[in-house]
């Protein structure tokens, strides 16, 4: 079963997945990064203390040839 590894972006942060996942198929990958990426977002509006501006984070999946998806999420807190 192909590699496929998930490095995680938020706003300037870039954290490179060392490890990896086994899956079967790009459907299971993009099924993951999508999973992530909700998981990234909840945190984020969950914080303490909560988060201003425009937050964006995106999941970057490559395998060992290279780039395969990108999956991106961006929301904006304005308080009045």
């Amino acid at each position: 079963m192909p590699r496929y590894y998930f490095d995680l972006l938020e706003n300037d942060v870039v954290a490179v997945d060392e490890e990896g996942l086994e899956l079967s198929s790009l459907r299971a990958v993009q099924a993951e990064a999508a999973k992530s990426l909700a998981d990234m977002a909840r945190d984020a509006v969950h914080s303490f203390p909560p988060a201003t501006g425009r937050q964006t984070m995106a999941i970057e999946v490559r395998d060992e040839l290279g780039p395969l998806m990108q999956v991106k999420f961006a929301f904006e807190v304005l308080r009045s």
